[in-house]
């Protein structure tokens, strides 16, 4: 079986796996969210061994190198990435109507991989500049902190949603937001989603300038990808500074938190396919 079919199958699996999240978040349905949750971590472990057998293909092919080296891999890392943090996450918080967002996050990255005609799905030999150890460092470090951000995302867009609502609505009325977790809880776990994400985008940054020393001389030269980044963090870290010293809390937060993942998808797509750089790979 070729790593191929195994991710093509893992696309489709993500989508029914957000559907049943959907379906037990409008149904109301603790059966149908378990479900959801199941059907994710059986296609996380498929999607697993669908990165180790395109891993071992590489290796059969001649080139030998981790699969995170070009769009098509980063988009698959990506899904992987997403719900392996957000199913970490249902699990310390019992909390499985948040499994909508990451799981069609997940989806979505898949099918644009599988589908877009501007992403290449061969494998690739590496470039000389990528032959590096830092290579699976900088990608594993800096994706985690995507798939934190993306996790937080998904949260925060239900707190301002279900905050929206609670303003029109009778506090006691039982509309489908309130399947959802309280507004203070979503705010804790959106909190956590950040530092979370936080630390492995600074490790991913470190991880990135320690490696362009040894590829090209240099620590830092301001690459569009490079500025992006740094951006990204700044926001990130304006949020928690925010939390820490001024207490923002609640809408402030959750807002902040999707102008980040604005800046987190432009970082990753807009630097590819806008402009030119050393980590541009979108016509890859």
């Amino acid at each position: 079986m070729r790593s191929s079919l195994l991710l093509s199958i893992t696309t489709f699996a993500y989508l029914v796996c957000a559907l049943f999240y959907l379906a037990g978040v409008v149904f109301r349905k603790s059966s149908l969210l378990k479900m959801g949750s199941m059907i994710g971590l059986g296609t996380l472990i498929l999607q697993t061994a669908g990165l180790l057998l395109r891993w071992w293909e590489s290796y059969q092919l001649g080139y030998g190198h981790a699969p995170l080296s070009n769009l098509y891999e980063s988009l698959v890392f990506a899904a992987w990435a997403i719900m392996i943090v957000y199913l970490v996450l249902e699990y310390r918080s019992k909390q499985r109507t948040l499994g909508v967002f990451p799981a069609l996050f997940a989806f979505l990255a898949m099918a644009y991989a599988a589908f877009s005609p501007s992403v290449e799905e061969k494998i690739q030999p590496l470039i000389p500049a990528l032959k590096s150890n830092w290579l699976i460092a900088h990608v594993i470090t800096c994706f985690v902190g995507y798939a934190a951000f993306a996790v937080s995302c998904g949260i925060s867009f239900i707190y301002l949603l279900k905050q929206g609502r609670k303003k029109q609505a009778n506090p006691h009325e039982k509309g489908l937001l309130a399947f959802f977790p309280d507004l203070r809880l979503l705010d804790e776990l959106n909190y956590q989603m950040v530092i979370f994400g936080f630390l492995w985008l600074s490790v991913g940054i470190i991880t990135g300038s320690v490696w362009a020393n040894s590829a090209w001389g240099t620590y830092w030269s301001w690459d569009p990808k490079e500025t992006w980044s740094l951006i990204t963090w700044f926001i990130y870290a304006a949020m928690l500074h925010a939390r820490s010293v001024h207490d923002w809390r609640g809408k402030r937060v959750a807002w902040l938190s999707l102008i980040g993942f604005a800046c987190v998808l432009f970082t990753y797509f807009g630097v590819n396919f806008l402009l030119s750089g050393l980590h541009s790979y979108g016509s890859m």
